[in-house]
């Protein structure tokens, strides 16, 4: 059995679960990758992992990716749910089948793919999820519909979560950064405020280095938080 921590990142092709991805390939895990685009194999073969193309809300693809995960390494040490940014439409333009759509995403598989690799985590004495949220999870805002309404539901699925498995040493936590990207290019057709606090949003590898402490043993009293990364733009305390 390998004994080096095994790491599912999802999303990965791109953005903050790619940035993810890299971050803790050098911090010595081995990566193992999901995400649609056929890109994220690429990545997966650079950093010395494994990848699966699938999405974050079909349950198939999330069993065939922990299943290949288990195959190839036999151990599953660590989580980050990532996933790519929901549409944004006014509130009631949303149809019944977007809202599923993105519930299946952005909630439900949190808690598919926790039954998926919790008994694996509890045989190795503890393990780490890691969700992606958003600092408008508990602020919600009429431009990020989902954000405040799926995501919010995610941070709550955490703290049971987290309270349910904390004596089999199995910690979950969101992160819910503000904008995150690594040019303001990227963030074109988005409403970014002047008064940034470094000027610029936080690059994926900054944002990968908090997750990275989230799921180290120097995190290993810290579970069902969730950790805002936003600059104190929230008014909650």
């Amino acid at each position: 059995m390998n004994a080096k921590k095994i790491v599912i990142v999802t999303a990965a092709s791109r953005g903050i679960g790619a940035g993810c991805a890299r971050h803790l390939a050098s911090q010595g895990y081995t990566v193992a990758l999901m995400a649609r685009s056929e890109s994220v194999l690429d990545l997966a073969q650079e950093l010395g992992g494994i990848a699966v193309q699938g999405s974050m809300s079909k349950l198939q693809d999330l069993e065939r990716l922990v299943q290949t995960t288990l195959d190839k390494f036999g151990r599953i040490d660590a989580v980050v749910n990532s996933f790519g940014d929901p549409p944004r439409l006014d509130l009631l333009n949303i149809s019944d089948e977007m809202w599923c759509e993105n519930f299946e995403m952005l909630f439900l598989s949190v808690v598919r793919i926790a039954k998926l690799v919790t008994e694996t985590m509890r045989q190795l004495g503890g393990g780490a999820i890691v969700n992606i949220s958003a600092s408008d999870s508990q602020e919600p805002t009429l431009g990020t519909p989902f954000s405040g309404t799926l995501r919010a539901a995610m941070e709550g699925f955490t703290k049971l979560y987290a309270k349910r498995y904390r004596a089999d040493h199995i910690r979950m936590n969101s992160i819910a950064p503000f904008f995150v990207a690594d040019n303001l290019e990227e963030l074109e057709g988005w409403n970014v405020p002047d008064d940034l606090m470094w000027g610029r949003p936080a690059t994926y590898a900054e944002l990968a280095k908090t997750v990275s402490f989230l799921i180290s043993d120097d995190a290993k009293f810290i579970t069902g938080t969730t950790l805002k990364v936003d600059e104190a733009r929230s008014s909650g305390i």
